[in-house]
């Protein structure tokens, strides 16, 4: 039954500061046993002032918390999954994009955000993520010693079509790094988790950003461990910290058979208004 640790953090606009943060978080995860560390989306760097911000994203090869976390993971034998970093992309956009990296310290996989967060809320927050971002245009899911492992991030999370992929490519684990707003978080974050638990019969892990940042952002917290029948195995709260969930792998094969909806899924036929 393998152990994974989910950092919550209230990441800042220094790079070099969260880089710290996260690669402690290497370093407890690792003596507690944990196979795997799970941070949130944005852990990197978080700042709404785009021109303040654009100075820290930058390639892969020269992003200092990447460099860090490889480093910390190679040293310390764990895998890590950074839930999300800004990098500037191959043609010249940003991308906000997951890193997964070995115990061995190389990147074994990559994805990019597709749903970008472009919305208006009641509480007169306004957010055009793809202002900044390109969207990413690939599902993609690795293995890993918990299982195999989709990637998605946060605004993802309200897209189904995205976790029946998931679902049908087998996955045992879904991770779903997040900073979602507060007035969202409060009303959405838990039901959605667990219904996507549910739909795609795996496990999933959310680890989120909480509290109130350096540029004056506020984060819902509770970052969360769910199993596949949809049962919260961990809430964090709202605190920042680190703790534990170990998963039993054998539950994905007893939900799925006790409820075989990937199975028996069907292809839907096109509607229509008479």
């Amino acid at each position: 039954m393998p152990r994974i640790a989910v950092a919550q953090m209230t990441s800042g606009i220094d790079p070099d500061a969260n880089a710290s943060e996260i690669t402690e978080y290497i370093r407890r995860a690792s003596d507690a046993g944990s196979a795997m560390l799970f941070t949130p989306e944005m852990c990197a760097l978080i700042d709404r002032d785009r021109k303040r911000a654009s100075a820290h994203i930058v390639p892969e090869s020269r992003n200092s918390v990447i460099l860090a976390a490889c480093a910390a993971a190679r040293q310390r034998g764990i895998w890590v999954a950074l839930g999300s970093v800004p990098v500037l992309a191959e043609d010249g956009r940003y991308a906000n994009r997951t890193i997964i990296i070995d115990h061995e310290g190389a990147i074994a996989a990559r994805y990019d955000k597709i749903h970008m967060f472009d919305v208006d809320l009641d509480s007169g927050e306004s957010w055009r993520e793809s202002n900044a971002y390109r969207a990413g245009d690939a599902v993609v899911a690795v293995d890993t010693p918990v299982g195999r492992l989709g990637l998605t991030i946060c605004y993802d999370l309200r897209f189904p079509a995205l976790f029946e992929e998931l679902g049908q490519l087998a996955c045992d684990m879904i991770a779903i790094p997040a900073a979602f707003t507060v007035p969202t978080g409060r009303d959405h974050w838990h039901v959605l988790q667990r219904a996507r638990a549910i739909e795609a019969s795996a496990f999933v892990v959310a680890a989120a950003q909480t509290g109130i940042h350096e540029d004056g952002r506020l984060t819902y917290g509770h970052s969360l461990v769910v199993d596949p029948w949809g049962t919260v195995l961990l809430d964090m709260g709202e605190e920042p910290g680190l703790q534990f969930a170990d998963v039993d792998l054998n539950r994905i094969a007893e939900v799925r058979k006790q409820l075989p909806s990937l199975a028996n899924r069907r292809k839907m036929p096109k509607g229509c208004v008479p």
